[in-house]
């Protein structure tokens, strides 16, 4: 190879990554621990023309400007260094490395043997792995001057819906080559569908470049959901038509064209290079013992996916910071959900709420401004931390989850849980320290039942996963209502719908942040699949064909969702006994029974109840609202409360319907009308 012809010079350590400049191409790519580091110049037929040896290194940081090279360039990277796997070293210059800054790459990372730095003997593995690994590409990505402005969303109003690109679109009624893509997400129809629903903000499934894994294609099933990234910059391929850099921007644009907030699932608490022996193709090649966790000489696998990243370390927080920061002003997001945070917020190894890499979100000036999601919890020790976090981000609540399908399958005793749920789990997100809207409280989300499998299924159908139904949730808190999985039966059909109607009523209407799993307004199946990771097929594309079940949840979702705006005290209310209000006029609330006399301790303390009601009242007492729950299928009435000679309901589910100062509780239901 060919070194000579190329001119360089040391270059800046700053930026990260590879940076067109005056005079050619900047790379600076950090690797503590390697003792020589190579740019590895190829092109676009994959041919390798030249290693290039980095002339610098200060700070742990290589770097180099190469003179004459362009926009487009193919590169990629070699490390030598120590091999000592004991030691976490796992230098192997035979392996190609991927810029972990690289906005663009050739191809979608496959996993091929050849990856491995390590044999399984534990010795230097002897296979040169161009052939099997993308190519980084030198990209400038400029912002579209005339993007539309960022969404304003009030934090009342916010409610999330997550949207897989391609479950979404992939049998949308569109052009065949926009189905499954970013483009599709915005097409007409795609649009159409979610404004219809009224909310307000779109959580995409993950959109990093990421790898199936190697025991999924030994099965040949795909990783659908993407939680397994090779890259935190580059935009995942297969959802593109031609250029996912470019249509993902388009995406965005369009979505907040159409009036959405948009926050991007995000994985940075692992990789897909998993376990020790078997990818080397990005982080590992690079710095092992400084990306990764590890104690005496093993990974701590907090994660349950081979590695996790340690984000106590300065490399670790700077790249996420870094990478969040190109998706926010690049890319155009509005936020963030982070899978598995409390990897995030771990220091040695024990989580604190002012872990580096939190505290960097928190007072960076961008990252700060955005919507940021917790889900708060990992596999590693302490790892649940529900409530934990800094005020900063919100957090999934699945004790609310559960509750709340506890409360509806009827069992005893959930009244009380049920109602401190509703009222924003303040239990968990205390009063004084926390609002309401810090719980993102759901009833389904992507890794579990649909909401239609939740009143269809009592155990899990996952045979498809080929891990002999042993994967997913075990206990799913769900009522099949007599019958396992899809039946003609027409009574049974009419519960389930209820059943769901009753779910997204009760999660509308409740305290704090909503989030609903894209699919559930369509009433998808899955077929009783509740970890469908691995279904890149009908199992989890959304169906579009109309019938009166979606149109009545598509309905109730958009109404509930316009009374959520019209009346921010649906989401967050402010009591007299709250300090974090205490600058604030009091809104009020009164529990009732179905005597519609105020809630006892007796009342409270009666495991058999099923029944609860509350009305509320606003500071500015410009009106009165009684929401009504009601989990049996015994029939009963219910007088309306005094002084209500005008009721005006603003939603009911079917069984529900007031006549002659009473409301009748035909069956299970919800109930809302201003007084």
């Amino acid at each position: 190879m060919n070194s000579a012809a190329y001119q360089v010079s040391t270059g800046t350590l700053f930026p990260l990554g590879a940076t067109v400049t005056d005079k050619g191409v900047n790379f600076a790519v950090v690797s503590e621990d390697a003792t020589q580091l190579f740019l590895c110049l190829f092109d676009s037929e994959g041919n390798e023309l030249s290693q290039l040896p980095f002339v610098s290194k200060k700070r742990g940081i290589w770097h180099m400007e190469v003179l004459g090279l362009k926009e487009g360039q193919h590169y990629g990277l070699r490390a030598n260094g120590e091999f000592n796997p004991e030691q976490q070293l796992a230098f192997n210059p035979l392996k190609l490395l991927i810029d972990p800054y690289a906005k663009d790459l050739s191809d979608k990372l496959v996993w091929h043997e050849g990856q491995a730095a390590i044999t399984r003997e534990g010795l230097l593995h002897p296979v040169d792995s161009a052939y099997c690994v993308p190519k980084s590409i030198v990209r400038t990505v400029d912002v579209n001057p005339e993007r539309p402005a960022r969404i304003e969303i009030a934090d009342t109003s916010r409610a999330l819906y997550e949207l897989h690109i391609k479950g979404f679109s992939q049998n949308l009624p569109i052009d065949d080559d926009l189905k499954g893509t970013y483009l599709g997400v915005i097409s007409p129809a795609g649009i159409a569908h979610l404004q219809h629903l009224n909310i307000t903000t779109i959580q995409l499934m993950p959109c990093f470049s990421f790898m199936t894994e190697r025991h999924l294609q030994q099965l040949q099933l795909n990783n659908y959901w993407g939680y397994n990234p090779i890259s935190f910059f580059a935009p995942e391929p297969s959802y593109a038509k031609q250029d996912a850099i470019t249509e993902f921007q388009q995406m965005i644009d369009g979505l907040r064209e159409a009036g959405f907030e948009v926050i991007l699932d995000v994985v940075y608490n692992h990789t897909a290079e998993s376990e020790f022996d078997q990818s080397s193709v990005c982080f590992r090649g690079l710095d092992n013992a400084h990306y990764y966790r590890h104690q005496d000489g093993q990974y701590l696998n907090y994660t349950g996916c081979g590695n996790c990243i340690d984000t106590y370390q300065p490399a670790s927080v700077r790249l996420i910071c870094d990478s969040m920061r190109y998706w926010v002003d690049v890319m155009g997001v509005d936020g963030f959900r982070f899978d598995l945070g409390v990897d995030l917020g771990r220091t040695d190894h024990d989580f604190t709420p002012n872990a580096p890499l939190l505290q960097a979100i928190l007072q960076d000036p961008v990252l700060s401004k955005t919507c940021l999601v917790m889900e708060p919890w990992d596999i590693g020790p302490n790892g649940y931390q529900v409530g934990q976090f800094p005020k900063g981000f919100l957090e999934c609540n699945d004790k609310y989850r559960d509750t709340i399908r506890r409360f509806w399958r009827g069992d005893d005793g959930v009244v009380a849980e049920f109602a401190t749920c509703f009222m924003g789990s303040r239990d968990v997100f205390h009063k004084g320290h926390k609002s309401a809207l810090n719980s993102v409280n759901y009833i389904t989300y992507h890794d579990g039942y649909t909401m239609k499998d939740l009143v269809s299924y009592h155990q899990r159908h996952n045979l498809a996963n080929m891990e002999e139904n042993r994967d997913g949730h075990g206990d799913n808190i769900s009522q099949n209502f007599g019958v396992e999985g899809e039946t003609d039966n027409v009574e049974i059909q009419v519960q389930r719908l209820n059943q769901q109607l009753c779910f997204m009523a009760t999660l509308l209407l409740s305290q704090g942040t909503p989030h609903i799993l894209g699919g559930d307004e369509l009433s998808h199946t899955q077929h009783g699949n509740n970890n469908a990771y691995c279904q890149d097929n009908e199992i989890t594309w959304q169906n579009w064909h109309d019938n009166e079940d979606r149109s009545a949840l598509k309905q109730a979702i958009s109404t509930l969702m316009a009374l959520r705006k019209a009346y921010p005290i649906l989401a967050e209310m402010h009591l007299d006994d709250d300090p974090l209000y205490q600058h604030t006029t009091p809104d009020q609330i009164e529990w009732l029974n179905e005597q519609n006399k105020p809630m006892a301790e007796k009342d409270w303390a009666d495991s058999s109840r099923h029944y609860i009601a509350l009305t509320l009242i606003p500071a500015d007492l410009s009106t009165r609202f009684w929401i009504v729950f009601y989990n049996d299928d015994a029939p009963i009435d219910v007088p309306t409360p005094a002084q209500s000679t005008n009721i005006d309901v603003l939603y009911q589910t079917p069984g529900m319907s007031v006549s002659d100062n009473s409301l009748h509780c035909a069956y299970r239901g919800v109930f809302i009308a201003k007084l």
